[in-house]
């Protein structure tokens, strides 16, 4: 197997401002109390994990009111250093758009925005496999997005309507693992979309919808190593056979708004082999 030629630089932020404060998926219940020195503890854990696997992290500044800063991989798109910042649904998220401009145009990216009215929420909504972007969309991220995301990107984008309202980005149903292989949860898909996959994915391991919920899909890859918030007996055994080292964090603090190991990173080093990389205009978008 060839590895994943990204998934070794991420953006991360510290969980100091963390909290389900308000309810805009499935997961999330303003009763339940979020332990924070557990959280920190997690993401601490976390951190560690990737590090000794081989990645870098770098550090976006948390900031008070916005607990959910902490899902970097909501914050936007990458491909060949150009950031395609994030268009948020839900008012509770949309002041984060600022801090995460600040921070990719203070670090070298080129900074590019959606059309005005078009939903999208970053690599929770899209992830690289072969040479395109699987974008998913219905419950967070628009259909109309995809045709200048993929201009923005310079990189095909294919679509997937996501049906389950429990698992609503795509980072909770499709995990790239290497060259030839993912985890899918066929069963948070339309039928187009499932084509879709089958399609572009030689070797799917499909999720049963214990392993679903459990969000196994929503993990980390660094080389040879797979980071997963829990990993079932069934799908430990097939990572092993297919040569990954499974490494177990525990997230759940996370989980009560609706977020795994993979919603806490945002890949920065994504540069798809044998797209042509950003066309040098901006297509539908805008530069800032």
């Amino acid at each position: 197997m060839t590895a994943l030629t990204w998934g070794r630089r991420f953006l991360m932020c510290p969980p100091e401002h963390f909290g389900v404060l308000y309810e805009i998926n499935p997961w999330m219940h303003r009763e339940v109390d979020v332990d924070l020195d557990r959280a920190r503890a997690q993401w601490g854990e976390l951190v560690a994990t990737l590090v000794d696997a081989g990645a870098t992290v770098d550090l976006l500044e948390p900031q008070p009111g916005l607990p959910d800063l902490v899902f970097t991989a909501n914050a936007g798109t990458v491909n060949h250093g150009r950031y395609v910042a994030s268009r948020f649904r839900h008012p509770n998220r949309q002041p984060e758009v600022d801090h995460d401009v600040a921070w990719f145009a203070g670090h070298g990216f080129e900074v590019v925005d959606l059309p005005e009215g078009t939903g999208h929420e970053g690599a929770g909504d899209a992830l690289p496999f072969r040479g395109v972007f699987l974008s998913g969309y219905r419950s967070r991220s628009d259909a109309g997005a995809h045709g200048p995301l993929s201009a923005l990107l310079g990189a095909p984008v294919r679509p997937i309507e996501l049906v389950d309202p429990r698992l609503y980005h795509l980072d909770l149903t499709f995990c790239p693992l290497d060259d030839r292989r993912a985890l899918v949860a066929p069963g948070a898909w339309d039928s187009y979309g499932r084509k879709v996959v089958e399609a572009l994915v030689p070797e799917p391991f499909a999720l049963e919808t214990d392993e679903m919920l459990a969000f196994c899909a929503n993990s980390v890859v660094v080389g040879h190593t797979v980071v997963m918030p829990v990993c079932p007996p069934r799908v430990g055994r097939q990572l092993e056979a297919w040569g990954f080292d499974v490494v177990v964090v525990t997230v759940d603090e996370f989980l009560k708004a609706g977020g795994g190991c993979r919603c806490l990173t945002l890949a920065l080093d994504v540069a798809i082999p044998g797209a042509a990389g950003p066309p040098p205009s901006m297509g539908n978008g805008a530069a800032r």
